[in-house]
């Protein structure tokens, strides 16, 4: 077969290249779910934030080990995305490989002049020293471009950070979570939402609580560099800030607070800007409120954002 008989059609082409675009935005929606930055995102996997960054912007295909870090963070499942990045995996391998056309030979003459026997045993032998030198090239070509393919693992050079727990479930209950990531302790899957304020900034506080790990958190979304949120659910208080732009577009969250039957937990939003008052919500963890709350999570950033200018 010809090197031009294995271009796929157009309209086959246009539905490969829409394969790494879906991952790409599949996992940046992954991160969304874990509210977690870039900087945070180093800090509990085993990748660098230089790492996430490319992942994050299709610069490069993540392994499988990160992909499911990053569900694992986010408390979903990974079968789903990993199925995607084996597709993207597969479309990037097949557009990396090089197709080296074969040298095609000039045509023989319309009278060719009669030859001896050793002659065209000479000639045979020229035919096959060329076919043998174009083959030679071939596999090289081939090789070369499977040099550069993704390997599946972690960026060399790259320390990791301290190894992390892959079990499914809490990592702490009660007084053990004082204190702890609510995220990487696995507290964070299907929580209640106790109460949610809009601010007069525009930002968003929410009081979280976790039934299995008898524990809560507060967080804050749509805010500027510099906000803070305190929470306070005992004599311990727990502060959050807004350091860097990367945490000003997902989920900034306090560590935890125990958090049984009864307990009051208490967030304040302190804006950085200065004209602006500080905001506090309570909201009170027992079993009746815990099972009227079951199942309603709070409002989704995307829908949010978008009715700030409502009110």
């Amino acid at each position: 077969m010809r090197a031009e008989d294995q271009r796929p059609a157009q309209g086959a082409t246009e539905a490969q290249n829409a394969i790494p675009s879906h991952f790409n935005k599949s996992l940046q929606e992954m991160r969304a779910r874990t509210g977690l930055s870039l900087a945070a995102l180093a800090q509990r996997t085993h990748y660098s934030k230089s790492s996430w960054e490319r992942y994050l912007n299709g610069k490069s295909l993540p392994p499988r080990q990160a992909v499911s870090e990053l569900c694992r963070l986010a408390g979903e499942p990974d079968g789903h995305l990993l199925s995607l990045r084996e597709i993207a995996e597969d479309h990037w391998s097949r557009r990396a490989t090089v197709h080296v056309p074969i040298p095609s030979l000039p045509p023989p003459p319309s009278n060719p002049p009669a030859l001896s026997a050793p002659r065209r045993t000479m000639g045979k032998r020229r035919l096959l020293v060329a076919l043998a030198a174009a083959y030679v090239l071939l596999v090289g070509a081939v090789a070369l471009a499977l040099m550069w393919l993704p390997t599946g693992q972690a960026d060399r050079g790259e320390a990791p950070t301290s190894p992390l727990p892959y079990s499914t479930g809490p990592q702490c209950r009660k007084a053990d979570c004082e204190g702890q990531d609510p995220i990487r302790l696995i507290c964070g899957i299907n929580p209640d939402s106790l109460t949610t304020l809009r601010t007069a900034t525009g930002a968003w506080i929410e009081l979280r609580h976790s039934r299995k790990c008898q524990a809560g958190w507060g967080r804050i979304w749509n805010s500027r560099i510099g906000d803070r949120l305190e929470l306070t659910g005992g004599r311990v208080l727990h502060t959050a800030r807004v350091n860097y732009k990367d945490d000003t577009e997902v989920f900034v969250y306090t560590a935890m607070a125990a958090a049984g039957p009864g307990t009051t937990l208490r967030a304040c939003f302190i804006p950085a800007v200065p004209t602006a008052d500080r905001e506090c919500i309570e909201g009170r963890v027992s079993m009746q409120e815990l099972a009227s709350l079951a199942g309603r999570g709070s409002p989704p950033m995307g829908s949010l954002k978008a009715s700030e200018g409502a009110e």
